[in-house]
């Protein structure tokens, strides 16, 4: 019973709640999606090219969950074998239940099916919203943000089913308490960090090779226009953008939600508030009450998401769902904290989660100053490319390096005001706050792929300059949003991981991190040096692989007669194949990587060592994530401001320059970057999962 919330009777009420409103987010996605099919697909030269894109999106994602599925099944049986079965269990011949391996598998199961559904959606609405931008803008951002929408709507609906059903069934079914079933949710949330890191860098490496490769050798060397249909890399390009910024993304974002939920469960089952059985229920399922009670925020700030017939102000169309929707969420937490809480606590917890969503959205807006050419910074880097690409490269570091102050600085005000009003509980609420939205946030995001396919589409086409020109705003505005939603992302994975951190600190009974003891320093050393480590494996392998798509697009530009004049078609699904061929090999080693390092370094050096390596990773990571996104986003912007007639406008040697410094920034942005989030947080989720198999001091201490 929890006497806080007079109309709940029950524990498993409450979650039926919450289970409720993941199958009304999953509903509501369903609308969106049939609303996307019922419109105009378009002419049938529009709908085949779609078409090509369709297929070579669901043949990357085919080849990229076989690889997964593998590795899910090895990673499950491990887990059975060293967490569920125990010595005594197997010697006896008693079956032991696969608790954490099932939770495993299931939210590894839930992130494949929530990329799934957003990469169907997005090929679907992409040729739509290139027929509806031969309309009006409007109605082209109504099909591509409902599209984004249901990817959205899917990873919150589908988090929040996969949990609140694993815990119902473990204490409604089984003999599982409520703790120990969020000890097993950790399993859950390992599922969902796994697919996440693979769909980002598989997906990340896809699409930056294809964009790379049709860059640089149609842009730059050939002289064509972007998405020209002469150039083979184009098709690739596109797909590229629903495999990376679309699937990657949502796992991406599907596994910082799960893990703030968990996190936030897991330290909430320590509370110490000194009152009953029911206050520790209530500090439990708060944070699922409020993530469920998000999704109704957020399904309504969709409907505000508009703009007029003649209007091109998309970014405040977008902004206006996004505060609506922020709104929303805390009146729903002042009022909830209110009556589920015991009294002594309720404010401070509320003000914890309030800090956390302002400071999403503020570190979202820092992130648009950055990497919008509406803002000095962009244009000051634009600039720099009168005098060359390595004044524009040497300016687009700088200012990334500058831009990790003011996000960091209000990380650490988060921090600050969630710990001193709710101790390391707050912490973990700031981050359920932050993302508390995601169902909007995401759908501002995943919309941003879906407008830049219409562009490509619409060249394709051969459709009137300006269907190009209409698609071209909504994609200038999913480029700002894009990088707003790398900023979510990156100040969710910081809050995250601290409060996962500390889930783990508590587990392994770790009141410090000691500096003078060398094993601590050691891990301490060693995980700050990993974020580099695994931008430089990601980096090179875009590297190797846009190696072999320009090739290969050089190759068909020699070798295919009349490809340059237009009167020859080039081998698109040549290129679709290098680029998913390189992905796959390339993201296998960096995931294991990631997997692997803190149960190596916890056996050898011990949990001392292991807490080290996490705090190491934390600092370096969110540092490196918020530079080379921010770099990438400026870059990209930079040469989209030139291109819009400043500076020389298209084909001027600025020009050249900056798209030189965008493709530098590609892999920063969406490659290693983005990664680095899932990393930091998949090493901390693995460290509570197998806390139990280290002793204090290692094999070597």
């Amino acid at each position: 019973m929890i006497p806080f919330l007079p109309f709940q009777s029950s524990v498993s009420i409450t979650l039926s709640v919450v289970l409720a409103c993941g199958i009304f987010a999953l509903f509501v996605a369903a609308i969106f999606r049939i609303l996307i099919g019922l419109c105009n697909p378009g002419t049938k030269k529009m709908q085949d090219i779609a078409h090509q894109v369709r297929i070579g999106a669901m043949a990357f994602l085919r080849r990229e969950y076989v690889v997964i599925v593998g590795f899910v099944f090895v990673v499950g049986v491990l887990l059975y074998v060293f967490l569920d079965a125990t010595w005594a269990g197997a010697t006896s011949g008693v079956w032991v239940p696969p608790y954490t391996a099932g939770s495993f598998v299931l939210g590894a199961f839930c992130s494949v099916l929530a990329g799934f559904i957003g990469m169907r959606t997005a090929t679907v609405a992409n040729v739509r919203t290139t027929q509806a931008a031969r309309t009006s803008v409007g109605k082209a951002l109504r099909i591509a943000f409902l599209s984004g929408a249901t990817m959205g709507l899917s990873v919150v609906g589908l988090g929040l089913i996969g949990l609140t059903g694993a815990i119902l069934y473990l204490t409604e079914y089984t003999s599982v308490s409520l703790p120990q079933a969020l000890t097993i949710l950790a399993g859950f949330s390992f599922g969902a960090s796994s697919v996440a890191l693979f769909a980002r860098v598989g997906g990340g490496i896809f699409t930056k090779a294809a964009d790379v490769g049709a860059d640089l050798v149609g842009k730059v060397e050939a002289g064509i226009p972007e998405d020209d249909p002469r150039n083979p890399a184009v098709i690739a390009d596109n797909v590229g953008d629903n495999v990376g910024d679309v699937a990657g993304m949502g796992a991406d974002l599907f596994e910082s939600y799960v893990g703030s939920l968990v996190a936030a469960m897991l330290i909430g089952s320590t509370v110490d508030w000194g009152t009953s059985a029911d206050a520790l229920e209530a500090a439990i399922l708060f944070p699922l009450i409020i993530s469920a009670f998000g999704i109704i925020a957020s399904v309504l700030g969709t409907f505000v998401v508009r703009v007029g017939k003649d209007s091109t102000n998309v970014h405040d169309a977008l902004k206006n769902g996004l505060f609506l929707s922020s709104a929303l969420v805390i009146l729903f937490a002042f009022f909830f904290a209110q009556n589920m809480l015991p009294p002594q606590v309720w404010w401070g917890v509320f003000l914890a989660l309030v800090s956390g969503l302002v400071v999403g959205v503020i570190i979202g807006m820092i992130t648009e100053y950055y990497t919008s050419a509406t803002y000095a910074p962009v244009r000051d880097l634009a600039g720099s490319a009168k005098t060359g690409a390595a004044t524009i490269i040497i300016s687009g570091l700088a200012l990334g390096y500058m831009s990790t102050f003011l996000p960091v600085l209000f990380i650490c005000i988060a921090i600050a005001i969630a710990f001193t009003q709710a101790g390391l509980y707050g912490i973990a609420i700031s981050a359920v706050g932050m993302l508390s939205t995601l169902g909007i946030s995401l759908a501002i995001d995943a919309y941003g792929p879906v407008a830049d396919n219409a562009g490509g589409l619409a060249e394709m086409s051969n459709l009137p300059k300006q269907v190009r020109e209409r698609t071209d705003a909504l994609d200038s505005a999913g480029n700002t949003t894009a990088a707003i939603g790398k900023g979510f992302a990156i100040g969710s994975a910081a809050l995250t991981a601290l409060a996962l951190f500390s889930a783990f600190s508590t587990a392994a009974s770790i009141q410090a991190i000691n500096l003078m003891n060398p094993m601590t320093l050691i891990g301490l050393l060693l995980g700050g040096t990993l974020p580099y480590i695994f931008s430089s494996m990601t980096m090179q392998a875009v590297g190797r692989a846009a190696f072999a798509m320009i090739e290969e697009v050089r190759r068909q530009f020699k070798e295919i007669k009349g490809l340059m004049k237009g009167t020859a078609v080039g081998d698109s699904a040549r290129c679709v194949d290098i680029a998913t061929a390189a992905a796959i090999n390339e993201m296998m080693l960096p995931g294991i990587i990631a997997v692997a390092t803190p149960v190596l370094i916890g056996l050898l050096l011990g949990t001392e060592a292991l807490g080290g390596l996490l705090a190491g990773s934390l600092v370096s990571g969110v540092l490196l994530a918020i530079s080379m996104a921010n770099s990438g986003g400026a870059w990209d912007n930079a040469k989209k401001y030139i291109e819009a007639g400043n500076l020389g406008g298209k084909g001027s040697a600025p020009h050249k320059a900056a798209v030189v410094g965008d493709t530098v920034g590609d892999p920063f942005k969406d490659t290693s970057g983005p990664s680095i989030n899932i990393l930091v947080k998949l090493m901390t989720i693995v460290s509570v999962l197998t806390v139990g198999l280290y002793t204090a001091h290692g094999l070597i201490g």
